[in-house]
This record gives structure tokens, C-alpha cells and sequence, in this order.
């Protein structure tokens, strides 16, 4: 991830990029700068708005669709399965506060930042950036070593989800291929042999995409598959509710396993801490992200409870995922899952462009600068060979999600960002009567390990049992 310096990076990147409203990645590829940053006295005032040089800042409605779509993306295919795992009502309710609680968590974070912006007069910073600092000029000296350790800690998490999408996303577009090519009815057809064969067909077509290292090509592409998933979230309820049973005759609530799994999948599907500082360093009037924040986060967690609910209400315990091959054979919904899976498959580049930069960034650096056209090809096929034999090994949506939600989530969305507030707010303003800051962030910290622990610890079970 970028220092100060990558400001020039990020405004390259959006210059190539030609599409009017594309999808910012989770973080632009990282600038080489080994400049430490520097705290500046209370006293002297710094405008972090003034100084920025945006090349094309976004309004309000313009960052809230950006929040959107870097929120929603093949999570909410395996939402209903989350649902399934959980009980319907004691699903709608969690989803209800894992909503506010993941806001709350993304508005500290922006929150944090904003006060570092100020205090080391840089105009924007990234993720890690706000990770390193909040440690490297924090209130603890013995503490500061660790800043860069800090730093990677948070790269490492980013590229551990984003990698792990891809294999989601690869699941995704076998699943539905292979139930178009064999023409199934059933929901409980799944033959998990064969879809390991199509998840492996898969894997010359996906790694020549992602030989493309343009985003130019690809951003366009996001448009329409906002499109696809809005007619996905439509037709699930037009479905779901064709042969949808008594209400009452649907579990509210399963079991503690169960929970856990589901909370895992319901954070990997809203979770949009990745994308809100890209966001908000490219906003015209950044002061306005609370309100973008608002307004993004009711939209994706509405459209989740809308394909979760009536998804797993409609078609109960044997529905899987995608959530689209639960719908009838008509032209229509076929014609849907056709189009949602080539979307997918295109926007599969996107996902792969934003880790594989970020690594590149530090496998670079072993290599002539004059072969580096070679070895970033080299590297690329060989990620992606890496993310097919995980799609191969583990072809079950719902755990993988769960897994990427609680392992890689739960510290990217929720324990990182509470204890970067705590290094913020130490000092200035201070933990405040009975130190209330204090135990509010050791309140999201803990709900974070317990997720963390408990989450991954059911997912890798039921990953492991369908081996």
C-alpha cells in the first residue's frame, strides 16, 4: 500500500480508467517511500481538503455508489445459505446489527485517519498507512518498532480476503456452468467430484483475463454487473415467493455452530472496510463520509436481507449457492445465470488486480527492472493456479465466505480499526470519563477475536468435512 508519495500512484489509476463511475479497488498498487512520518504541533493548522489534488473527485451520490458496489459483490449469491445455517428470524436480526456494528467500526477507522491527516499534514493515506502511523507516532514508544510490522500485518489480511474472494468467485462461475451444461431441476444435484472438473476447466481461461493489467478494459464491466445483481436481488424474491412455505413453519433459530458460520458469511458480504479510505481520499468534500457511509451501508445491508431472507424462506434446506441456481429452468432466469456468471468472470480481473499489485510491489523488488514484464506474468499464472487448487480443494461457498469473513474480517474491520482509534484518541482527546473510549474499543476488539476464533474454528470444520 501507498505512503504519502502514492498520491500520484492513485491519480495514474484513475486516469486509466475510463469509465465514469468505476469501482475503486481496495487499495492502488503501493509507491516505494521510506519517509517517516512526522508530527506536527496542534498549533499549526493543516487543511487536508485544500491540499489534495484529485483529478476527478467524487460528489456524495458518486462515493455512495462507490461504497455500494465495493461492498456487494459474490457474497450476497451465498447470503441465503448464511441464513440456512442460522434460522430465519435470528438471521434478519444479526444481519441488523452486524450492519451497525460494521458502520460504526468503518466510521471510526475514516474517523482515525482524518485526525492523522491533520496532525502529519498529509493530504490522504491508505490502510496500512493509517495502520503504520497510529503505531510509528503513537502515544507508546516501545510500541513503534513495531509500526512496520503493523503495516504488513494489514497488507497481508487484504491480500489474504481479497485472493480468497477470487477462489469464491471461481466456485461461483463453476457451479453455474455446471448446472446449465447438465441441466439440473433438482436444487440437491450437487456432485462435487464433477464441479472440481469444471473448477479446473476454468483455469486457462481465467489466467489469460488476468494477463490483462489494465483497468481500463475491465472498470466498465462493473456497471453492468451492478445491474445483474439488482435483478438478481429482484428475482429472488419473485422466485423464492412461488414456492415459499408457511412462514411459520421455518426455523428461527439452529444452533451455535450454526451462528458462528453465519456470522462469517454475513461479514464477508458487507464488509466495505477495503474500500473506504480509497473512497474517501477521493471525495470532493470528505467531511461528507459519515453520510455516505449511512446511505451505502442501508443499501447493501437491505439487499442482504432481501436475498438472504427470502432466499433460504423460499427455498428452504436444500437451496445452495450461487443463489441463482435455485431458480426454475425458464429463459429468463437462465438467461440470468448466464449473464451473472460471465460478469463474474470478468470482474474476477478487478478482484485479482488489487492483492496481485501489492504483491507485485514487493516481489518486484527481487527481480531486473528490465524482466519485470516476464516475472509479473510469471508471478501472475502462478497465483492463479494457487487460487484454483484452493477452488479445487474446498468447493463449498458457504464456509469458504465464513472462513474469509471471520479470519481475514474480523481483524481487517474490527479489531484493527478499534485499536487504531486507541493509539489516535490516547492522548488527544483523551480516553474521556471512566474511560469510556477505552472499554468501548475492548468491547469491539473482543467481539472481534471471539468472531475471529470461533467463526474460523466452524468454517474450517465444515471446510474440512467436505473435503
Amino acid at each position: 500500500m501507498e505512503m504519502n508519495s502514492n498520491h500520484i500512484n492513485q491519480t495514474e489509476t484513475q486516469q486509466d480508467v475510463q469509465d465514469p463511475s468505476p469501482k475503486p479497488p481496495p487499495q492502488p498498487p503501493p509507491e516505494e517511500n521510506n519517509t517517516k512520518f512526522v508530527l506536527h504541533s496542534e498549533k499549526d493548522p493543516y487543511d487536508f481538503i485544500s491540499q489534495r489534488c484529485t483529478a476527478k473527485p467524487t460528489n456524495t451520490i458518486e462515493s455512495t455508489g462507490h461504497l455500494i458496489k465495493g461492498c456487494l459483490g459474490g457474497g450476497i449469491l451465498g447470503i441465503h445459505e448464511a441464513y440456512m445455517k442460522c434460522g430465519l428470524w435470528s438471521s434478519l436480526f444479526i444481519t441488523i446489527v452486524f450492519g451497525f456494528y460494521i458502520t460504526y467500526c468503518i466510521h471510526i477507522l475514516v474517523k482515525s485517519a482524518q485526525t492523522l491527516y491533520k496532525r502529519l499534514h498529509l493530504p490522504e493515506m491508505s490502510y496500512p498507512d493509517v495502520a503504520e502511523a497510529s503505531l510509528e507516532v503513537g502515544p507508546f514508544p516501545r510500541l513503534r518498532k513495531y509500526s512496520k510490522f503493523f503495516r504488513y500485518a494489514v497488507d497481508a489480511t487484504i491480500c489474504i480476503d481479497l485472493f480468497g474472494a477470487c477462489c469464491v468467485y471461481q466456485i461461483i462461475i463453476a457451479k453455474t456452468i455446471q448446472q446449465l451444461v447438465e441441466s439440473k431441476d433438482d436444487v440437491a444435484w450437487e456432485d462435487i467430484d464433477r464441479l472440481r472438473l469444471y473448477v479446473l476447466a476454468l483455469l486457462l481461461p481465467i489466467l489469460l483475463l488476468c494477463m490483462i493489467t489494465t483497468l481500463k478494459y475491465l472498470a466498465p464491466f462493473t456497471l453492468l454487473a451492478d445491474v445483474f445483481i439488482i435483478a438478481c436481488v429482484i428475482a429472488t424474491v419473485v422466485y423464492s415467493l412461488r414456492v415459499a412455505p408457511k412462514i411459520s413453519e421455518v426455523p428461527a433459530w439452529k444452533d451455535a455452530l450454526g451462528f458462528f458460520e453465519f456470522c462469517g458469511i454475513v461479514v464477508f458480504s458487507m464488509e466495505g472496510v477495503g474500500v473506504s479510505l480509497p473512497i474517501e481520499n477521493n471525495m470532493r468534500d470528505p467531511k461528507k463520509f459519515p453520510k455516505v457511509l449511512c446511505a451505502g451501508m442501508s443499501v447493501v445491508v437491505s439487499f442482504l436481507i432481501i436475498v438472504g431472507f427470502f432466499g433460504y424462506w423460499g427455498f428452504g434446506e436444500n437451496s445452495i449457492s450461487p443463489v441463482t441456481l435455485n431458480f426454475p429452468s425458464a429463459i429468463f432466469p437462465t438467461v440470468l445465470k448466464c449473464l451473472m456468471a460471465i460478469m463474474i468472470f470478468i470482474t474476477f480481473a478487478l478482484n485479482f488486480w488489487a492483492p496481485f499489485n501489492l504483491v507485485w510491489f514487493y516481489l518486484s523488488k527481487k527481480h531486473d527492472p528490465k524482466r519485470h514484464w516476464l516475472w509479473e506474468r510469471v508471478y501472475r499464472a502462478v497465483f492463479i493456479v494457487a487460487i484454483t487448487s484452493i477452488a479445487i480443494a474446498f468447493p463449498n461457498i458457504g464456509n469458504l465466505m465464513g472462513l474469509l469473513g471471520a479470519f481475514c474480517l474480523s481483524n481487517m474491520g474490527f479489531i484493527f480499526p478499534a485499536l487504531i482509534e486507541l493509539l489516535v484518541i490516547w492522548d488527544v482527546p483523551g480516553l474521556g470519563r471512566y474511560k469510556w473510549r477505552l472499554w468501548k474499543n475492548v468491547f469491539v476488539i473482543i467481539v472481534g477475536i471471539l468472531l475471529f476464533v470461533a467463526g474460523t474454528y466452524s468454517n474450517l470444520k465444515g471446510l474440512i468435512a467436505n473435503i
